[in-house]
Order: C-alpha cells, then structure tokens, then sequence
C-alpha cells in the first residue's frame, strides 16, 4: 500500500481499536491522525479521548504519523472538516476513515486503484466504499457512479476537497432559484427533502459536515464511484454515538470482499437508478414530504378560517 489514510478519532476506544486494527493490516505508509477533544464537563470523555489517542499511536510498522491533537471539543462537524483539511494541507490523495467504520482488506486496494485511475477526472470527486444496495444496472462492472458521496469510509483528492464549501454560501441563492427542482428532475419529495436538509446545514442546526460535502458536489457536478459489494461496516451504532444512536436500519450491511481485478464502467455515467433508491430507502425523502405536509395542515386549515370570516 503506498497512499495515505486519516483517520478521524474522538471518545470511542472499543470502535477505534478495531479500525486500528484494519488499518495496522493494510500498513500505509503515512498516517494522520486527528483527534476531537473532550466536551466541556464531560468525566467520561477525559478519560476516553486519552485511551483513543493511546490506540492509535500504536504505530509497528514503517509509517509517517502526524497528529491533531485537539485539547477542546470542536464538534462533530468542525472536528471532522477541518480535519480533512489538514489532510490535504499535505496530502494530494488519501483514504478517509472515522472511528467507527470498519474496512474489510479489500476497501484499500479498491481505493488505491480508483484513486490512480480517476486522478484527473474532475467529474469524479469521491470514492466511496459503501454499497447499500447491489446496482441493478452494474453490467458487471466493480462498481458504479453516483450522486451521493458516501463517507462511511472513503477516498478523494485535494483537488476535490478544495471545493468543500463548509458555509454553503450559495446555498440561498440556488435554493430560490429552482436548483433542486432541476437537479431531482422535478421529484417533488427530492427536493422538499434536500431543501429542508440543507436549510437546516446552511443554519447551523444540524451539528456535522457531510451535508455541506454532498452540497459542494452536486454545486461542482462531482460524482462518487460506489463499489458494487459493500467494503466498510460500520460499527458506530448504539447510545455512544452521536448521530446514529438508534439501532441499525435494514439498508445497512456487513462488510464483504469484493473480486480483483476490478472491472471498471466503460464510461462515467450516474446510477439513477440506484440513486433513486437511495433518495426512497436511505433518506426516505417520500415519507419526509409527507410529514412535511402533515405539519402544515393546521396552518392552511386556520388560513381557510380566515378567508371565509373575511369573505362572509
């Protein structure tokens, strides 16, 4: 293995020590280790983030370490960008692996090689190593293209990740201008979901930075390659966590091999199928309109009251 991987620690020792271990067998040559501090008057995470950063100085192989050691808690948004950040401060390519998703031996090779072979293709911003779903339309190939970066463990280039755009500052702008409704094709649910989702992003509501990536690669057309067998698991679910809390959802799937050599797409061109699905199983966007119409039912009925009491 010659690229390099960051990996993104905060208060997780029993997570962390498993990824660790998947990341000592592939031996990188370089590694780079950010750290989030403990939460202001927290007693667990003192003791937590102390044991972390233990784990993963446990270097016995040739390898680089560098380090990002934060002695406060930035969050699990800032945290992880700015981290990636620093990465590319001194890295063109890398791998991307947070405490809790776990690789089979498989994903480093997957992402090595595409990686090298999409280096100069600026439509291709990530590599990911998830596949929720195997693709319909794979025709055999290794994996497929689509909209959604997936970042349960994955891979990209400077050259994309300059374009993350962690404000989303034009996120207004397109927001008023239709851009969802071009983008979704007119899916009503598409839209309406993303648009909530990227209001609350743009806000400041929502405490993470994987909103703000998809934003950024769908403002700069970007695509990810998704492996057509699933090659990270992730092992982050229960109350420890802190977005997936609640017990895994049926879509979520256990780490697999995948066959090399890979056999790769004949041309880039995006899954809409399986991006679809994505859009109806992973972020239900038809049950998220729905509830997005519910909400606003008693206001349009107290809207109605009002019309008739001043038409009468």
């Amino acid at each position: 293995m010659h690229t390099a991987v960051l990996f993104l620690v905060f208060n997780r020792p029993h997570t962390t020590a498993r990824v660790f271990d998947a990341i000592r067998s592939a031996r990188p040559p370089r590694l780079y280790v950010s750290a989030d501090g403990p939460r202001a008057g927290n007693a667990h995470d003192a003791a937590a983030c102390a044991q972390v950063r233990e784990i993963a100085a446990r270097v016995d192989w040739p390898c680089e370490v560098r380090t990002l050691l934060r002695g406060t808690n930035a969050g699990c948004g800032r945290a992880v960008a700015s981290g990636i950040d620093w990465f590319f401060e001194h890295e063109i390519e890398g791998i991307i692996l947070e405490d809790d998703c776990l690789p089979h031996a498989d994903f480093f090779p997957f992402c090595e090689e595409l990686l090298a072979r999409y280096r100069d293709h600026a439509g291709v911003m990530s590599v990911s190593g998830d596949c929720y779903h195997h693709p319909a339309k794979s025709h055999g190939a290794s994996y497929t293209f689509s909209r959604y970066p997936q970042v349960w463990g994955w891979a990209t280039w400077q050259r994309a990740w300059r374009f993350n755009d962690a404000a989303m500052a034009e996120w207004p702008r397109l927001r008023d201008a239709g851009w969802l409704d071009r983008l979704g094709q007119g899916q009503r649910d598409f839209t309406a979901f993303w648009t909530d989702t990227f209001d609350a992003a743009h806000a400041g509501r929502i405490d993470t930075w994987d909103y703000q990536w998809v934003f950024s690669c769908w403002l700069h057309g970007g695509l990810a390659a998704l492996p057509a067998r699933n090659l990270v698991a992730n092992i982050g679910f229960g109350d420890s966590a802190t977005h997936t809390t609640a017990r895994p959802p049926s879509w979520v799937r256990p780490a697999e091999p995948i066959e090399f050599p890979l056999v790769h797409p004949h041309e880039i061109v995006r899954d809409e199928a399986g991006d679809r699905w994505t859009d109806l199983n992973l972020f239900q966007t038809r049950r998220h309109a729905r509830r997005r119409l519910l909400a606003r039912i008693p206001s349009l009925r107290s809207g109605v009251r009002q019309l008739r009491r001043l038409l009468a």
